[in-house]
């Protein structure tokens, strides 16, 4: 099945019920190590690690990474589905994503730090026959769309609770 056939079956089943639109994910971590985690998603199984310098065994990605790297994949993701509903080709897409982290706000050193991204950058590389403009506007719809771009954009409401042991 193509991914414009996809698309449209989509929107034919959420046009028709909206609640078909409707999404939930689930992940669990637990803490096996120091810093090692061993995660399910879905099927998945996962490990996220901190290197050395952070404590860990560098078994896996650290948490920041996977954020990175949720930001790339789904960058490269919200590009394809992009250009088939937009009609554009695309042969090939390299996404790098970077971000800049002070420890300080990690470890508690200065609290006026920022313990999280202070900076994200994104550098995407479409190849394929069309011209800038349409790549152009290829990303901007990506902009408009990519979820996780979202999640780094702007505010979401976090609702955490706590089961403490009686």
């Amino acid at each position: 099945m193509s991914l414009k056939t996809l698309i449209d079956d989509n929107r034919t089943a959420v046009e028709a019920d909206p609640a078909q639109a409707a999404a939930a994910f689930s992940v669990t971590g637990q803490l096996v190590g120091t810093t090692e985690v061993a995660i399910r998603a879905g099927g998945h199984q996962l490990t996220v690690d901190e290197p050395p310098v952070l404590g860990g065994a560098d078994l896996g990605a650290n948490p920041v990474e996977h954020a990175l790297i949720a930001l790339a994949s789904c960058q490269a993701i919200t590009y394809r589905f992009w250009a088939a509903q937009l009609g554009i080709e695309l042969d090939g897409l390299e996404v790098v994503a970077e971000g800049d982290l002070d420890v300080r706000g990690f470890f508690g050193f200065d609290d006026s730090v920022r313990p999280g991204f202070t900076a994200v950058r994104l550098k995407v590389v479409p190849s394929g026959p069309e011209s800038a403009e349409r790549y152009q506007q290829l990303a901007d719809a990506v902009d408009a769309h990519c979820p996780v771009l979202d999640l780094f954009s702007h505010t979401t409401p976090i609702e955490r609770t706590m089961a403490v042991p009686a």
